[in-house]
């Protein structure tokens, strides 16, 4: 699907972070979006946005860990565009802290959301993708579903499910060429969702220097509708993560636990707080969480990029240096 204009595509998650960025780089295209989230008046004023600026758009209030409203989400995008090209599992959550200090409704919401969201969803469209004979199904997993974070248990349940999931899925589908899904993992993105998800450490979330922007991940999506591909990590710390649980996994995870506790040891007291997952936050939609604003730093992409000019320029330093020392 080269051409996205008037391609109907439909995003859970769609209020804010990721999901609100993906349906603006759609809108952009000229395609039909369909957007799905808990908060009416956000989608509604979204819905606008995208209007303006070439697209169209319909709102469709859907809580995901629902399976008959995610069916009638379906049902909504199917009448209002006539089919669905494009399905993104997007809506997410999580909790932050010792797994026996979170209630356990938020340990069964994350999963909810998470998992069975995403299942719900590939449930809601597959008869309308076979019917048609194509389409593609796009899910927002994480680098948590490659390898697990200490204090995040729930969250790493989820996403190793979800990755075992859609690649049990892709294999199931793999005699109609023309039905892909694809599986996307994000390094750390810049969305509000570290603030909407639980927090019951008693620790302030430090995300770190190399936080990718969520147009990143929307751009990534726009290009899986495009070209799919089976999985698509955004941002190298994702593939490192992959490779090296891949490879050594005893390591990886003792290096992540002593980083991650040290990093909690350092952290500044914070309320505990169970976010958004039980009821919807009020607040103004946003793509971006602000955390390159307040810590002054550009995306993660950027700093790669850097990071990678002046490796470059300091091996041809070098070998220039060496060069001049053998012409002597």
């Amino acid at each position: 699907m080269t051409d996205l204009r008037h391609a109907a595509v439909v995003i859970t998650g769609a209020s804010s972070g990721i999901g609100r960025a993906t349906a603006l780089a759609f809108a952009r295209r000229g395609a039909r979006v369909i957007l799905a989230a808990r908060r009416r008046e956000a989608l509604e004023d979204l819905a606008r946005e995208c209007r303006s600026l070439g697209g169209n758009a319909a709102a469709v209030p859907t809580d995901v860990t629902d399976p008959a409203a995610v069916e009638a989400l379906a049902r909504a995008a199917n009448d209002a565009f006539g089919g669905i090209d494009v399905w993104i599992n997007n809506a997410g959550t999580g909790v932050f802290g010792p797994f026996q200090d979170a209630p356990l409704d938020l340990h069964r919401i994350t999963v909810a959301v998470n998992l069975l969201g995403g299942m719900y969803g590939a449930y809601a469209v597959l008869p309308t993708f076979l019917r048609q004979g194509h389409g593609t199904l796009i899910t927002n997993i994480s680098l948590g579903g490659w390898a697990p974070a200490p204090f995040a248990a729930a969250y790493t349940a989820s996403k190793f499910g979800l990755r075992g999931f859609t690649a049990s899925l892709r294999q199931e589908l793999r005699r109609h060429p023309h039905i892909h899904v694809c599986s996307v993992f994000p390094a750390m993105i810049d969305t509000p969702g570290l603030e909407h998800g639980a927090n019951v450490s008693g620790r302030a979330i430090d995300t770190g220097p190399l936080v990718y922007a969520p147009e990143d991940v929307a751009e990534t999506f726009v290009h899986l509708a495009r070209h799919p591909h089976d999985e698509v990590a955004v941002g190298w710390p994702a593939r490192l993560a992959q490779a090296a649980y891949a490879l050594a996994p005893g390591p990886t995870e003792h290096l992540m636990g002593v980083a991650i506790h040290r990093a909690l040891d350092r952290a500044h007291p914070a309320p505990v707080t169970h976010g958004a997952l039980r009821a919807p936050v009020v607040e103004r939609p946003r793509a971006s969480g602000g955390w390159r604003a307040r810590k002054g730093l550009p995306s993660a992409r950027t700093l790669s990029t850097l990071g990678v000019a002046a490796g470059a320029a300091g091996l041809m330093l070098l070998a220039s240096t060496r060069a001049a020392a053998r012409g002597r």
